[in-house]
């Protein structure tokens, strides 16, 4: 496998080195699980395909350093390795645990948000990731904050003291244990500081994590730094949960079409224009693969 930039041209010579190296792998899993492990098996052989797509972008970003590659080249590059390593993995997996819809919708989600988070792992745009927050430091900051006011207020010490164990059942409320302040992607573009999340889609029974996403916003809101939130939803939703983010005031909510054109619009890739020219899932996947989600009616949860 020859490694420059014409590999984001050379989808077939990928499929064709993935799906060898994928033979390779089963050949030896099928060794040390049996049938009856299929769990196993399916996961074996995606680790095993992530390490191979993991050796090419590292040889790939190699050879881009050596010969100054800007980052349009890298990304266009390591989308196509990406998307021949997808295509490889559910392949493998529907073989030796052919999906049912449950599972493959979930999949499909479970897929799609790294793979947009690679256009601002290598942007067009001028933009830098950064470390979310703990919630352990913001927590201990606002409450240093409220100790030292109530401190200086003129009241007694025993009022002060009321008033801070006050304070702390408030906390309790809050949470019962650490609320995760770290989202999907957090990048910072024109002195502005954004957290993002991605999400396939909105189940049926999306309340809690929607009450999760109002309280980490509104937690980011109040933060000196200003941070703003994004939502990208891959499907096209007129969800109730997503409506309610989105009229929330605190979450700059998009889907479908909308999403793909606020990730050009950040990271400086139109990364939907990529999909349409490149992607094509039926004639991608194997004659096997390919028959069996037309029988299971599969093929209509690939719309990326």
């Amino acid at each position: 496998m020859n490694i420059d930039k014409t590999i984001k041209d050379r989808k077939i010579e990928l499929l064709s080195y993935f799906r060898d190296r994928a033979s390779e792998a089963l050949s030896s899993i099928k060794t040390l699980f049996a049938e009856t492990q299929s769990d196993k098996r399916a996961r074996a052989i995606n680790e095993s395909l992530n390490q191979t797509k993991s050796v090419l972008i590292t040889t790939l970003l190699q050879q881009a350093e050596k010969e100054k590659w800007d980052n349009k080249e890298k990304l266009e590059c390591v989308l196509m390795i990406t998307y021949c390593n997808i295509v490889v993995m559910i392949e493998s997996r529907n073989s030796v645990r052919p999906y049912e819809y449950m599972d493959f919708s979930r999949r499909v989600g479970e897929l799609w948000d790294p793979f947009c988070k690679l256009c601002f792992y290598y942007p067009i745009n001028n933009l830098s990731l950064f470390i979310p927050p703990l919630f352990s430091e913001v927590k201990k900051k606002i409450t240093d904050e409220i100790t030292d006011y109530i401190d200086n207020l003129p009241l007694s010490i025993e009022d002060k003291q009321a008033l801070k164990t006050y304070y702390a059942k408030v906390w309790s409320l809050v949470s019962s244990g650490e609320i995760q302040l770290e989202l999907d992607l957090h990048f910072s573009h024109n002195g502005q500081k954004y957290v993002v999340d991605f999400k396939s889609g909105f189940g049926s029974n999306e309340k809690g994590n929607t009450n999760r996403l109002l309280l980490v916003a509104t937690i980011y809101h109040n933060l000196d730094e200003n941070y703003k939130c994004l939502l990208f939803v891959r499907a096209e939703e007129n969800n109730s949960y997503f409506n309610t983010l989105k009229n929330s005031g605190i979450w700059n909510a998009y889907c479908g079409n909308e999403a793909y054109q606020k990730i050009k619009e950040y990271s400086g890739y139109d990364l939907k224009n990529w999909t349409s020219t490149n992607i094509d899932w039926a004639s991608d996947f194997n004659t096997e693969t390919t028959a069996h989600f037309t029988d299971k009616n599969l093929l209509q949860y690939l719309l990326w």
